[in-house]
């Protein structure tokens, strides 16, 4: 079905090849996860698997990779859309429309499928992917794992053969990554053939037919399926890889804070000499209510961890806290409120597409490189990276550089919102350090995310969200 043999790729302008001498078959109706540190050419090998390489990205290629027997160079786009169906790590990028219902159509429609056809299909998809609530908004009112799920959904619906998928749980909560499992499931057993880039491996231990690590741009080792399931922690820690058991986290404190928002809510303690206080904040997107917070506290020198179901307005909180959302209400910080403008000047974010927060031609002017900086690239694996132009990075490179942006912003509200996403298990640890360092200097840390690993090393404390008709 796929067959990768000695490519050697380098990206234009970039000084070293991405992948080098890569070779990798996957056999028709395999499931293969490709796993590995960050940077190690698993999007790349992706996007040679669907003729992004070469027909989009600029670069040089040497070597050859086919599709069915065909030169992937060689094959016209539309044979290509219709073989395969990708999922992106920020899948918004990847929208052509702005609506659920018209995105799982618009692959179909491009290819003339009689609309009765595609109305029956698109009618399949939204109950067997559990889509229905979102087809009253939006697609960019929808939160980042929302987007993930109608992503993944989209990919599936014209049913290609191959199914490419790069860190699609990323921003999955638990119960999403049970349905993306179970669509995995499903793909398995019609037949399709699917490659899956992905850090976090729990929930693959056993769908995976084959596990493959690459580093430095080829297969480093590989195991079967029942292998894999096999390997103990100490083999996958000295891999870099993440572990294949669900941790069971300890819940920390929850946060004091109560409201519609807010699951398990805890009377008022009183307002703390230092740190952040929410009052009355709610935000409303086309008169659909999305955050309803009485009143929260979120202290200094602590990491608030805001947890809770995809679409209940943790990204949203984010943005009232460093002044990006309008809202009603109103925030203090050590006792002083704050305007919107003035919390945008004591705050920083990492966003879940950090993409959106890199601007300049270096890693090194991103920084403004001193000492400090460059103990931090340092800790983070980037120092090696220091010329290379921001978007020439992979995806958990660039987390790392805007997370060491944030690390050195000097503010006093860092808000990271999935921060793990793209992260192996080595700089999961360095950036959980950061968020830690930073605590310490006595700035109000918030961290949201799905990722038990992150959650269970950095809470201090928990703010827990629910959606405010109570799912």
């Amino acid at each position: 079905m796929i067959r990768i043999d000695g490519v050697r790729w380098t990206y234009s302008g970039a000084d070293a090849p991405t992948l080098d001498g890569l070779t990798l078959h996957v056999r028709p109706g395999e499931t293969v996860v490709l796993c590995g540190p960050s940077g190690c050419g698993k999007s790349t090998a992706l996007r040679l698997m669907n003729g992004l390489i070469p027909h989009f990205h600029e670069g040089e290629l040497e070597g050859g990779a086919h599709l069915d027997g065909q030169a992937v160079a060689d094959l016209p786009l539309d044979r290509l859309g219709r073989r395969t169906g990708t999922v992106l790590q920020h899948p918004y990028r990847q929208f052509f429309t702005d609506t659920t219902e018209t995105e799982l159509a618009f692959a179909l429609e491009n290819f003339g499928e009689p609309a009765e056809h595609i109305r029956e299909r698109v009618t399949t998809v939204l109950d067997e992917h559990h889509l229905r609530g979102f087809t009253d908004r939006r697609l960019q009112e929808l939160s980042g794992g929302q987007q993930q799920q109608v992503a993944c959904a989209a990919a599936a619906t014209h049913r290609p053969p191959v199914l490419l998928f790069d860190e699609p749980t990323s921003n999955l909560s638990a119960a999403a990554i049970e349905r993306f499992t179970a669509m995995l499931t499903r793909l398995r057993a019609e037949g399709a053939t699917v490659v899956i880039a992905e850090h976090r491996l729990h929930f693959l231990r056993d769908v995976a037919d084959r596990v493959v690590a690459l580093r430095d741009g080829r297969v480093h080792t590989e195991w079967s399926g029942q292998e894999f399931a096999a390997l103990d922690d100490a083999t996958l820690h000295a891999e870099g890889l993440r572990g294949l058991t669900l941790i069971s986290r300890p819940a920390p404190p929850p946060a004091v804070a109560h409201g519609a928002s807010v699951a398990g809510p805890t009377p008022p303690a009183g307002v703390p000499e230092n740190g952040v206080v929410l009052r009355d904040v709610r935000c409303a997107f086309r008169g659909r209510r999305v955050l309803d917070i009485e009143e929260a506290f979120l202290p200094a020198g602590a990491i608030t961890a805001v947890t809770g179901p995809n679409g209940v307005g943790k990204s949203t909180l984010a943005r009232v806290l460093t002044g990006l959302q309008r809202h009603e209400g109103d925030m203090f910080l050590d006792g002083r409120r704050l305007s919107r403008t003035q919390r945008q000047r004591a705050s920083a974010i990492v966003m879940q597409d950090v993409q959106r927060q890199l601007f300049t031609d270096s890693v090194e002017a991103e920084l403004r490189l001193d000492a400090r900086s460059q103990a931090l690239l340092g800790d983070l694996d980037l120092a090696h990276l220091s010329d290379r132009h921001p978007l020439s990075l992979s995806g958990g490179q660039q987390q790392r550089l805007v997370v060491a942006a944030a690390r050195l912003s000097a503010r006093r509200i860092v808000v990271f919102d999935e921060p793990s996403s793209g992260v192996d298990r080595r700089h999961l640890h360095s950036i959980t350090q950061v968020m830690r360092d930073l605590a310490a200097e006595g700035v109000v840390v918030l961290l949201i995310s799905h990722d038990d690993e992150l959650l269970a090393g950095a809470a201090d404390q928990e703010l827990r969200l629910k959606a405010i008709d109570g799912t």
